[in-house]
């Protein structure tokens, strides 16, 4: 049977910080490779989309300035977006994106940026210009999939009361400084403060965020499903980054 996934990349020309687009590139690239039909759209300020209708959608990060500009118009899809979530549409954030589904953002300059208010999860901002920065691995349990993820964190925001963290920080900061967790996981969404970008580095973590998607038309698909491909290159630098850093595989 073949399978095919619709993408909708929320404002890809104002949030791509940090190399966001990678996430992109490889979800593509890891189902043509499989022949999985991949099709991507985006969806820029005022651009009429249904997000219901996407099996996937991911919105990155950008800077204040940026995520101030969208806050109108993604506040306007709030009952679209929930309308996403509820039909089983995957939602992938990353800093910016995932912040912005919280209650609420506080801004370097001391501004409020309202959030979509999801969840009950809210960003403060680094006490005189601090920042969560520099390489950081969690350990993380997908659904079935236990693995470690690593990534580079580049965040003044402070994301408190978290209720599912994605994973247990081994090295690094997380949602804030000593959180002593990472990111956010429901089932629903996937959101983590990992750029680099995430899944070139992650390459189990892209076939879960494929399976997510695939299984919202067909929801007994499985990871295992999905045809092994060659991760050497990337398992490599994983393994030489948590040897680095001495935590056990």
């Amino acid at each position: 049977m073949s399978h095919s996934i619709k993408v909708c990349w929320m404002y890809h020309d104002i949030m791509d910080l940090y190399g966001d687009k990678g996430n992109m590139m490889v979800l593509q690239k890891r189902c043509e490779d499989r022949q999985i039909n991949f099709h991507l759209e985006t969806c820029a300020i005022g651009e009429k989309k249904d997000l219901s209708s996407f099996d996937l959608v991911f919105l990155g990060g950008g800077a204040d300035k940026e995520q101030i500009s969208l806050i109108p118009d993604l506040l306007k899809r709030k009952e679209n977006i929930r309308k996403a979530m509820e039909e089983n549409t995957f939602i992938l954030l990353i800093c910016g994106g995932y912040q912005l589904f919280g209650q609420y953002y506080i801004a370097a300059d001391g501004s409020r940026i309202e959030g979509l208010k999801f969840y009950n999860y809210y960003t403060d901002t680094g006490k005189q210009g601090t920042r969560c920065i520099g390489n950081i691995i969690i350990d993380a349990k997908l659904d079935e999939l236990h693995t470690k993820i690593i990534g580079f964190e580049n965040h003044g925001g402070q994301t408190l009361h978290v209720t599912h963290p994605l994973g247990k920080v081994l090295h690094g900061f997380g949602n804030a400084f000593d959180a002593g967790y990472e990111g956010f996981y429901d089932g629903k969404i996937l959101a983590t403060y990992l750029h680099g970008p995430l899944l070139p580095k992650n390459p189990d973590v892209a076939d879960f965020v494929i399976t997510k998607a695939i299984q919202k038309r067909n929801p007994d698909f499985t990871i295992n499903d999905l045809k092994p491909l060659d991760n050497t290159f990337e398992e490599n630098a994983r393994k030489a980054l948590l040897k680095r850093f001495q935590i056990q595989e």
